[in-house]
């Protein structure tokens, strides 16, 4: 009686492991199944992004003039862009007074994609001469090589003797005889964060400025000079 006892209890745990084992190869067999379908969307996603590209390139070319003739009117528009940058709500937070004051020289801000627009783009700062740098342009470009790290490059700026405003600034406040540091980074300081560590950590200007540049700075423009 009790043979037959431990009979059935070896008889039931075997039949428990097969069944087990049964199940853990139909999860493997769908796991495999799973992988498969998403190897296959991701061949799709792929083929997708280089049709996307394409596309991209072809309007990229086709803008290219109509940028050209926009540039040409704002040329009649006295201090826009000066006037539209210094106006603008989130990139206001980017910028010290004496960042603010530089920049009351800048003449025009250009955005451009590389002619294979996946590999990069760059944001070109042209100035009118001015009291603080020698340099005309302000350069930061961005290359994206294929399967390596971006690289940065940006201009190293000229500064006059004694007008360096990228660094630290003592101000004194109204109704205050005791100055105070301001902490922040100058804007400019922005140029030269070209390493790997400072591509990570700076600022999101260049994210916030690049896609929507010439809309959001026109409509700061507008509403600066005609706002009652």
């Amino acid at each position: 009686m009790v043979a037959d006892k431990g009979k059935k209890l070896k008889i039931e745990k075997r039949d428990e492991e097969e069944s087990i084992d049964e199940i853990d190869e139909s999860i493997v067999l769908t796991i495999e199944k799973l992988q498969e379908l998403q190897d296959e969307l991701e061949k799709v996603n792929e083929e997708a992004c280089e049709k996307i590209l394409e596309v991209e390139q072809k309007y990229s070319e086709i803008r290219r003039p109509v940028y050209t003739k926009r540039e040409e009117v704002i040329k009649a528009i006295p201090d826009f862009w000066s006037t539209a940058f210094l106006n603008h709500p989130s990139i206001d937070e980017f910028l010290r007074p004496e960042d603010q004051k530089v920049f009351e020289y800048l003449s025009s801000l250009e955005v451009e994609d590389f002619k294979d627009v996946k590999s990069g783009y760059s944001i070109t700062f042209n100035f009118k001469p001015n009291p603080y740098f020698d340099d005309t342009k302000l350069l930061k470009t961005y290359f994206f090589p294929e399967n390596e790290i971006t690289k940065v490059t940006g201009t190293t700026i000229k500064w006059k003797e004694g007008m360096d405003i990228s660094k630290s600034v003592n101000h004194e406040k109204k109704g205050r005889k005791r100055q105070y540091v301001d902490d922040r980074r100058s804007f400019f300081c922005w140029f030269s964060d070209t390493k790997p560590d400072d591509i990570v950590e700076e600022s999101d200007f260049e994210g916030l400025v690049a896609p929507f540049l010439h809309v959001i700075i026109l409509m700061c423009y507008v509403i600066q000079r005609f706002s009652l």
